[in-house]
């Protein structure tokens, strides 16, 4: 899809005279990608739309195995109104912090060049995407939530509410630092560019790790034990998992603050990496013209 040509809007990082200060220039970023995206909002009402149809799907598989058990059994120790209510938030959490399209922007900013402008203008690269994946986010919540709050209100009898009043206050913690890791993975995925042609390979690798160890397919603690404290040693856990386990009291006590502790160094490990690989990516990056 691309921009009607009756509004066109800007792609230049910079205006012809640029607002003055560091938070300006970052604040115009994230106005132009909130412009950017704004046109894209049709798009994204029907992809979050269609988007639930394996959530609904997954839904009835689900049903259907605790149909032929006693009301209230659990399974993984999670009752049929905890399995619904752990999808449905990973839904949403998935909503919130899902990289779409950047990585692949990324690594098309690299092969065509387009990095140069980088190099030679006070805007840098990482903050500049950022903003961009943030504002990209915020358009597509917002145009997702009319789908996914209908969806949640005609399954409001099994959407349990945070198992404390900590709940409201450390999901949303949790979450931003899983968008933030979510980002810098994707974001350094995506600096392989800098060595080879196709980066499409890499990207389906690193996604098909994420959904499989981020508990997007299955709750983590329905593994065997050993497998599922060996996962929340990677970083995937705290993507989708370990934020709906504190929202839903799963994690608690000791296994909380650690929890906490340990995403805390993965967003920080993954800011440090993505720096490193993009200083040597730079030593290989080579750009024709101008």
């Amino acid at each position: 899809m691309t921009p009607s040509s009756a509004n066109p809007v800007s792609t230049d990082p910079l205006p012809a005279h640029p607002p003055v200060g560091l938070w300006s220039k970052y604040a115009h970023v994230l106005s132009m990608g909130v412009q950017n995206t704004l046109v894209y909002r049709a798009n994204f009402l029907f992809r979050a739309a269609f988007g639930l149809v394996p959530l609904m799907a997954t839904l009835f598989l689900w049903q259907a195995i605790y149909a032929d058990k006693p009301a209230g059994v659990a399974i993984g120790a999670y009752t049929l109104a905890q399995m619904v209510s752990y999808y449905l938030l990973v839904t949403v959490v998935d909503a919130v912090t899902a990289v779409a399209e950047d990585d692949w922007q990324i690594a098309a900013d690299i092969k065509d060049g387009a990095v140069s402008q980088f190099l030679l203008k006070p805007l840098d690269y990482l903050a500049y995407r950022l903003c961009l994946y943030l504002s990209g986010r915020l358009i597509y919540t917002s145009v997702a939530l009319i789908p996914v709050a209908f969806f949640l209100f005609f399954q409001r009898e099994f959407l349990a509410g945070p198992a404390s009043s900590w709940g409201w206050v450390l999901m949303p913690l949790s979450v931003l630092m899983a968008a933030l890791l979510q980002f810098l993975i994707a974001y350094t995925v995506a600096l392989l560019s800098f060595w080879v042609l196709d980066v499409s390979t890499f990207i389906f690798i690193q996604f098909a790790f994420e959904f499989l160890a981020s508990g997007h397919l299955f709750p983590l603690d329905i593994l065997p034990d050993g497998l599922h404290r060996l996962l929340l040693w990677t970083p995937y856990p705290y993507l989708l998992y370990f934020p709906v386990g504190v929202y839903l009291g799963r994690i608690q006590g000791a296994d909380l603050w650690q929890g906490f502790a340990l995403q805390g160094v993965w967003v920080v490990a993954a800011f440090l990496i993505a720096r490193f690989v993009w200083s040597r990516g730079l030593r290989k990056y080579t750009a024709v013209g101008g």
